[in-house]
């Protein structure tokens, strides 16, 4: 037999490398997160049952969609577009429906793609009594009220989370958001764009906070969603100081990953539980779940997976900041990292709004955004004084990047909702607020009416 051969640092560096490209073949990635409900009932549904999540699943599959099983459960589907790029459907623990899109070129065709799936949602959810939401946080129910999917990850998950957050549960459970992908060309891109993003992915929260109820009332917090993600799991959460530091780069998170305990790895169709337990060491074969085996690079992909930082790295960046909300900023959202991200020069205007801020400010202006949202405060400047520049940045990028891109169609209108939220320093979740308070007279209830899908 041939002497096993660990992965080496090397190996798990040009995992992430290689997504670099050229500035001519980036895309953008939208997903965005959503709470199924009862129309009836306005429950969250179980998995099982005429208006289950599996049927869902099951009546989505005539628009072109293949079922993925896990075991004889349908836990995904996917479907191919035009140009061969694959989109997917899948299940958060609670049940929350995500789309995560294809890579594609302009926000039109994520616009698009998006309008399309939430169509085809509605067709199916109409006829067997669902309706859909996108806020950030559950407005209604306790975690003992929602169902758990049938996916065997997330069993490993559950049982680990309250050893390490008070709120871990909740995350997996009650939260639901909206996240962009952008492509990097090389490590000091990579590494410029993570900074940035990392430093105002708060701005982000603000702009996008869309959670202030919790349990039927209002929370005290303007994204709960965001303050659920504060006492999560500290070894794989954060502002992730080091991004900061010089040297940064793929080696450095390379170690960072190493050094967050595993949750799980899969052999075969089981998910072995790994929990607290040393990616190092698995590399070595000297763990307790698997005595003997190695980790594979579909291990550290899959590893990769479980690191939940604001702004995560993989073959690309992920910015993780919003809440849920409706159809407009599920495409505001990669329209606002595109402006900043694929035009130099916003890149450059993008880093100036936030170069100055120190390690403290970072993680400050987290836990300040979830409360105060826009009127938080940073480095002596308010937040929405900065969420105007931000967005003000991305739409002079998109305007550079249409200006450059023939044929391409100007962008910057996806970004008006952005724009009048920032110019009037009020978060949609203070929109919510004030229904609540007024015409809804507390009545909860119209929030599903009024805002579902």
């Amino acid at each position: 037999m041939a002497e096993y051969a660990p992965l080496t640092r090397d190996q798990l560096i040009e995992t992430i490398s290689r997504g670099e490209k050229p500035a001519d073949q980036w895309r953008v990635g939208a997903e965005h997160e959503k709470f199924g409900f009862d129309r009836s009932t306005l429950r969250r549904p179980a998995y099982e049952g005429t208006s289950g999540i599996k049927a869902m699943l099951d009546g989505l599959t005539r628009f072109g969609w293949a079922p993925v099983y896990e075991g004889d459960n349908v836990i995904a589907l996917e479907r191919k577009n035009a140009e061969g790029f694959t989109a997917s459907i899948s299940l958060e623990p609670g049940g929350q429906f995500e789309l995560s899109g294809a890579p594609l070129l302009t926000m039109h065709d994520i616009c698009d793609e998006t309008g399309r799936h939430l169509m085809e949602v509605k067709q199916v959810a109409d006829q067997i009594g669902l309706g859909f939401l996108g806020v950030g946080f559950d407005p209604m129910w306790k975690r003992e009220d929602v169902p758990v999917m049938p996916k065997g990850r997330y069993n490993i998950m559950r049982a680990y989370m309250p050893k390490k957050g008070k709120l871990g549960l909740d995350m997996m459970l009650r939260t639901s958001t909206i996240q962009a992908n952008l492509d990097f060309a090389s490590e000091a891109d990579m590494v410029a764009k993570f900074r940035t993003s990392l430093a105002l992915q708060p701005i982000a929260t603000a702009l996008f906070a869309n959670s202030p109820f919790i349990e039927g009332k209002p929370s005290g917090f303007l994204s709960a969603r965001a303050n659920v993600w504060t006492d999560t799991d500290p070894d794989r959460t954060g502002m992730l100081d080091f991004v900061f530091a010089d040297g940064f780069g793929y080696e450095r998170y390379v170690d960072y990953a190493l050094d967050v305990p595993m949750y799980f790895a899969k052999r075969g169709d089981v998910y072995e539980d790994m929990s607290g337990q040393s990616f190092r060491a698995f590399i070595d074969g000297k763990v307790d779940a698997l005595p003997g085996d190695h980790a594979n690079i579909k291990d550290w992909a899959d590893h990769l997976t479980t690191l939940f930082p604001e702004v995560r790295l993989k073959q690309y960046l992920e910015m993780r900041g919003a809440d849920g909300g409706p159809w407009s900023r599920i495409c505001a959202l990669p329209a606002l990292w595109t402006g900043i991200f694929y035009d130099a020069p916003s890149l450059a205007a993008a880093w100036d709004l936030c170069k100055d801020w120190d390690i403290a400010d970072h993680e400050r202006l987290r836990r300040d955004v979830t409360r105060l949202g826009l009127k938080a405060e940073v480095n002596g400047r308010s937040v929405r004084d900065v969420a105007v520049d931000m967005v003000a940045i991305a739409k002079d990028g998109l305007k550079n990047r249409n200006r450059l891109s023939a044929g391409m169609v100007d962008e910057r209108g996806y970004l008006g909702e952005l724009e009048e939220i920032a110019d009037s320093g009020i978060t949609p979740a203070e929109r919510l607020l004030s229904l609540y308070h007024g015409d809804w007279q507390g009545d909860l209830s119209r929030l599903y009416r009024d805002f579902a899908y």
